[in-house]
């Protein structure tokens, strides 16, 4: 048996057996009304502190001027005394925005279990897998490629507090917290009304919060859809034939998403419904040229 020597991320100052605890929490439905206390606990922000320095972009200045080395000055207690005074009323600095080009075109880009995207122990291997077993095994050879236009530039600020309360963060000091990065004024174009800050650390985790609800949806309707009075064995041959469920699985990393099929009918059905669930529910539109059914057998599809 090979003897563990490296402490990976949040198993230093012993951090994982606190976020193990809150993961098992969070199974049983609990809400949660003090984050903010651990979130501004020493151990947690000589964690954060610690990651941060391992992260090549902490050595770009914002639009203070400052990177890394100008905290390195200070020792720990200095650095820990600081965050916890800026928490207590956080006021956080303007962002800077910047274009990156997207492949292939002249236009720049200002919860569930196969959800991929920066979470830990999933990534985008674990997602390409998922794909590659529902094609290989589950025979799901229609592919429901739906482009998200301008995601992180049109997320609704109101819905995705209301998601977040829903989903158990109900400390109240946290929620105003991150109200004010959705709020962060943008250098050259003012303080936002929509959206979520274009290269945020927050922003990749917001995606999945605010897609979370996407997820379930299509989830419910075939994955972990519970029959009434019967059970699973053989019910799925029986809904093809005589029920109008939709028999789909979706495999998403962060605003990208596919939506797996077994036949092109359930595929049609499944995309129209999810452009209107993005619509009505979440508020976001697709981008049509973009957004397609793909028969695999004879089409590929860019994950």
């Amino acid at each position: 048996m090979l003897k563990k020597t490296k402490l990976r991320h949040s198993e230093y100052y012993d951090i994982q057996k606190l976020f193990d605890k809150l993961y098992a929490s969070s199974l049983n439905s609990n809400n949660f009304y003090k984050l903010m206390d651990l979130i501004s606990s020493n151990d947690n922000i000589r964690l954060a502190y610690r990651n941060i320095k391992t992260n090549k972009g902490s050595k770009t200045a914002g639009v203070d001027g400052l990177t890394i080395k100008d905290i390195q000055k200070l020792n720990d207690l200095k650095v820990i005394s600081e965050v916890q005074k800026r928490l207590r009323n956080y006021q956080p600095n303007a962002v800077k925005r910047v274009y990156i080009p997207k492949e292939g075109t002249d236009k720049k880009r200002p919860f569930h279990p196969h959800s991929y995207g920066f979470r830990p122990n999933r990534s985008t291997h674990h997602a390409f897998s998922r794909v590659v077993t529902l094609i290989n095994i589950g025979k799901k050879h229609y592919c429901v490629d739906i482009d998200i236009k301008g995601f992180f530039d049109n997320v609704n600020h109101g819905k995705l507090l209301k998601q977040l309360w829903t989903i158990g963060i109900r400390d109240k000091s946290l929620l105003c917290v991150i109200s004010k990065l959705l709020k962060a004024e943008i250098l050259g174009e003012g303080v936002p009304t929509k959206g979520t800050p274009q290269g945020g650390i927050l922003s990749p985790l917001l995606s999945n919060i605010v897609l979370n609800e996407l997820d379930w949806w299509v989830s419910n309707q075939w994955e972990t859809y519970q029959p009434n009075n019967r059970s699973k064995n053989g019910f799925y041959q029986y809904a093809r034939k005589y029920t109008k469920l939709k028999d789909g699985h979706i495999v998403r990393y962060a605003d990208d998403f596919k939506i797996m099929c077994r036949t092109y009918k359930d595929a049609k059905r499944f995309y129209h419904a999810t452009v209107d669930f993005l619509k009505t529910r979440l508020g976001l539109e697709v981008s049509p040229e973009k957004s397609k059914v793909v028969n695999l057998k004879k089409n590929s599809s860019t994950f």
